[in-house]
């Protein structure tokens, strides 16, 4: 596994090692230890899976204050992947990074709490599978409008 660091604290890019034959591969999604010795400690209580079709704009969410610190991974197809810092008093307020993830580049990305996150569907159709470290609360749920 590789992890790239990026301009947001807590926003990290991970390259998880695949290991491919002609029959197809595999690969870790997850693996607390590894991550935790890279600089993300985090417990994931939820998993959650999104399909959508191409065009299909998800996001920009956030859960406040009950944050949830995302572990995003396009599982087929493409996206571009993004997340906002939103922490106020963060020296990154108002800043944003993203990435594109893909069922082919297994990249995937980690959000730590208190950030936005939200997604655009490139390809025809694609399959999105992510942990969260909270449980989905809607009374703490917000947006941010994209623009």
């Amino acid at each position: 596994m590789e992890i790239e660091q990026t301009p947001i604290e807590g926003v990290r890019v991970i390259i998880p090692k695949v290991f491919s034959d002609p029959r197809g591969y595999f690969m870790e999604t997850f693996q607390q230890e590894r991550l935790a010795a890279a600089g993300i400690p985090c417990t994931f209580v939820q998993d959650n899976l999104s399909y959508s079709n191409r065009n299909t704009l998800r996001g920009l969410h956030y859960q406040n204050p009950h944050g949830q610190a995302k572990l995003v991974q396009a599982v087929q197809g493409e996206i571009f992947d993004v997340a906002v810092d939103i922490r106020v008093g963060s020296p990154t307020f108002g800043q944003w990074i993203g990435t594109r993830l893909s069922g082919t580049n297994h990249r995937q990305l980690f959000i730590a709490a208190g950030l936005a996150h939200g997604f655009c569907v490139l390809s025809r159709e694609a399959h999105v599978a992510y942990k969260c470290s909270a449980y989905y609360a809607p009374q703490d749920e917000g947006g941010v409008i994209w623009s």
